[in-house]
């Protein structure tokens, strides 16, 4: 990079290794004063025993050919799961930076200045933004006019506008928070207000605490879990589940049931084909077992030729059953006539 002209970071991603947790990567995109873009790829090891050291770096998710502004929290690319995003165009309102990369909460991180400088500034300008969002409000005062011509100021209630289970602004912020635990409605009746999970009990949350829920739909469970929607999805983002896997452990439910009901018939019939039935029965069950470690996996091509045909002999056996209901009313109309 050249020093005569002054950078300014337009993007940082930040991903992990899913196999290595200790080593991470970070994209790192700059806006010079001409208006060009340097794009710097560089890795880390953070190790938990020991110093933090940034490692000679080959240009590996740059050579993907992703655009950087397209890449979001979530993302995978090949073994690395993008941690943290940001992007200075699209500047969210509240920032929620992990742990793990919070100086704050993690100091080693200053030994690796071309990262934390960066995340610092990042910080910096979402406090300042916060800041001026803040002075913005409390200059417009608004006032319902009554007949009496007077101005009665509206309650200004900025924590309202938090993710209740994300980190709020400030401790006072948080303590104002914790002790709204009651509301008065326009009747003056006062409303209890459901409580949602502590920022401290989501981060706790781990894949085999969703794993007990992927039967169940996205929002039954996160009512289980005592969380927002939108938390759980960013929770399954962490742990590189693109999808909820309900849709796919029901599929094989309803496929594993049917062989069985198939094969209690064929053992009565056909011992040979009862034990294929079987068969495939017990390979269903060990598919649902891996989605249910690793719902990222998709279904089985075979699986879902299965399905298929399952689909296709329902298909025929409603239109054979409807074509006889047919017959039969036509039947029973001429004897009637």
């Amino acid at each position: 990079m050249d020093s005569s002209q002054t950078p300014c970071l337009t993007s940082l991603l930040v991903f992990e290794n899913t196999i290595n947790k200790e080593l991470i990567r970070s994209l790192h995109v700059y806006r010079l004063e001409n208006g060009e873009e340097n794009e710097v790829e560089r890795e880390f090891l953070l190790r938990k025993d020991g110093p933090y050291v940034e490692t000679v770096a080959a240009p590996l998710l740059l050579l993907q050919g992703f655009p950087p502004q397209e890449l979001f929290e979530g993302r995978v690319i090949g073994l690395w799961l993008c941690s943290f995003a940001f992007h200075a165009h699209r500047l969210p309102r509240f920032f929620l930076i992990p742990s793990l990369l919070s100086i704050s909460r993690n100091p080693k991180l200053k030994s690796i200045p071309t990262l934390a400088n960066d995340l610092q500034m990042i910080f910096q300008r979402g406090c300042g933004a916060e800041d001026r969002g803040q002075a913005k409000e409390s200059s417009k005062e608004a006032c319902t006019k009554h007949g009496d011509n007077h101005c009665h100021p509206k309650r200004n209630l900025l924590v309202l506008d938090q993710d209740l289970n994300c980190l709020p602004n400030s401790v006072a912020a948080s303590e104002l928070l914790k002790s709204q635990q009651t509301e008065q409605n326009a009747t003056g009746v006062s409303v209890k207000k459901k409580r949602r999970a502590d920022s401290k009990d989501v981060a706790r949350i781990a894949l085999e605490d969703l794993a007990k829920y992927f039967d169940l739909p996205i929002v039954e469970a996160s009512r289980n879990l005592n969380v927002g929607l939108t938390v759980l999805k960013r929770k399954c983002r962490e742990f590189g589940i693109p999808r909820w896997p309900h849709r796919k452990i029901k599929s094989l439910d309803g496929l594993i049931r049917d062989l069985q009901e198939e094969a209690e018939q064929r053992q009565k019939e056909d011992e040979a084909a009862a034990y294929a039935v079987a068969k495939r029965r017990m390979m269903l069950e060990t598919e649902k077992e891996s989605i249910e470690r690793e719902p990222c996996i998709e279904l089985k091509n075979e699986t879902k030729r299965f399905r298929q045909d399952i689909f296709k002999r329902r298909h025929k056996a409603r239109a054979l059953k409807n074509q006889y209901l047919s017959v039969l009313h036509d039947q029973m109309s001429e004897v009637d006539e």
